[in-house]
């Protein structure tokens, strides 16, 4: 497993890290403060766990002004999910549709 594999692991891993990606990806380009009102957590708690995000790649950042925004990238997540997950469950979800396709035809009427 790659070292941006772990990162994006660890990262997923802890629940308000998730809940984070959760509020950019129903708004994107969201403030520390934005973010911070959201979470019963102090102002450096949020900034620890979106320096997670950023170092994984899930979060990138853009100046505007005074204030830093903050967006969801969902590259590394697809990449998980190619790598990870797909593989897994198409020849699992394949062999299942086969089995009920084919318990069905042997059912006596």
């Amino acid at each position: 497993m790659t070292d941006d594999d772990d990162r994006v692991f660890k990262a997923l891993a802890d629940p308000s890290r998730r809940f984070l990606l959760d509020l950019l990806f129903a708004r994107d380009g969201r403030t520390l403060t934005e973010l911070e009102s959201e979470l019963e957590m102090t102002r450096f708690g949020v900034a620890k766990h979106l320096r997670v995000l950023e170092e994984a790649g899930l979060v990138v950042t853009r100046r505007s002004g005074r204030e830093k925004l903050h967006f969801l990238n969902p590259v590394p997540i697809r990449l998980i999910h190619d790598r990870w997950i797909d593989k897994y469950t198409e020849h699992h979800i394949t062999a299942l549709v086969d089995l009920k396709n084919t318990l069905e035809r042997e059912e006596p009427s």
